[in-house]
């Protein structure tokens, strides 16, 4: 395919117009999400849809290493150098803060591939050499602090849905907001995402339970409007964004759809369920009840739905931020 021209991705001076002409990179690929991460797989590369779906969502630059990936995936492999040139442009560090030469970015890229390389060949982590090992060992230290910190302050830590790239997350005893997913506890390869009802009495899409690798490429936002007060939102590359309301009509009664407007939506109320520092949460809607699943189902693509408040089984979730 054709790649992007000189002089526009020259012409790229911050993070927004570079993210901008990646998404126009995707566009002209004419790949599904799926494509591309299968593509990325044939290549030895790893581009999992989530992460891509992520990725193009925010306009905050992608790690070298996944940039190059996503560019080779698209068919613009044979310019990869000036996509990581500008790179090093708009997200690199600034001049005179660090000795990194200009072609950080490439370097980077090389050091992560030639680990994989050695990796997979023996089975063992790369020798980093003493340099990387302290930075490391520094980057470990700050993040446990990090970890500490906010384990100690609750709730001070939330970042609310400034679209800042997800966060790593262990069940904590408070629910988080920004970018999420919400499993079943019972059954916590299953997810809260998109799906048809069973017997099609209601026709849009609504909330069910699916398996959570299937989840992409659909993003759950959890939204925080006032104290404990959430809105779900959802974002698909096709449908753009909705947030969950429960509906009250007859045909879909119990449900949740997602509204285009959001100002629609339910405000659902996170509430833990059993031992706090479980990470386990109730959804619950004033005056509606709680969100389970249909008859407590196992079944695949069960719907979710409103239900009288009992705090166990189907009714208990555990919010995880995106990864």
């Amino acid at each position: 395919m054709t790649g992007q021209g000189d002089s526009e991705l020259g012409d790229a001076q911050d993070a927004a117009a570079f993210m901008e002409l990646l998404r126009r990179l995707k566009k002209r690929s004419r790949l599904s999400f799926r494509q591309l991460e299968q593509r990325a797989a044939d290549a030895d590369d790893m581009l999992p849809r989530s992460t891509l779906y992520n990725m193009l969502a925010r306009d905050v630059p992608p790690r070298p290493e996944l940039l190059t990936a996503f560019v080779r995936a698209c068919g613009d492999g044979d310019r990869v150098p000036e996509w990581l040139a500008a790179w090093d442009r708009v997200a690199g560090p600034a001049p005179g803060t660090t000795d990194r030469p200009a072609t950080g970015a490439q370097q980077d890229v090389v050091t992560a591939q030639a680990s994989r390389r050695e990796s997979t060949r023996t089975g063992r982590t790369r020798d980093l050499g003493p340099g990387r090992l302290a930075i490391a060992a520094l980057t470990f230290v700050l993040v446990a602090a990090a970890v500490t910190t906010a384990l100690l302050r609750g709730d001070e830590g939330r970042d609310g849905s400034s679209g800042a790239p997800p966060r790593s997350f262990s069940a904590a005893p408070s629910p988080i907001s920004g970018w999420v997913t919400i499993h079943l506890a019972v059954a916590p390869e299953l997810c809260l995402t998109d799906g048809r009802v069973r017997d099609w009495r209601h026709t849009p899409l609504v909330a069910v339970q699916r398996p959570c690798k299937e989840a992409a490429p659909q993003s759950t936002l959890l939204e925080l409007v006032r104290e404990n007060l959430y809105r779900i939102q959802w974002h698909h590359p096709d449908y753009g964004k909705g947030c969950l309301q429960a509906l009250a009509d007859s045909r879909g009664a119990g449900l949740l759809e997602p509204m285009d407007d959001c100002e629609d939506g339910s405000l659902f109320r996170v509430e833990p369920s059993g031992e706090l520092g479980k990470g386990r949460f109730v959804l619950r809607v004033e005056g509606r009840g709680c969100v389970g699943i249909a008859g407590s189902s196992q079944t695949e693509g069960a719907e979710a739905v409103m239900q009288r408040c009992t705090g166990k089984g189907r009714q208990v979730f555990i919010i995880r931020a995106a990864n």
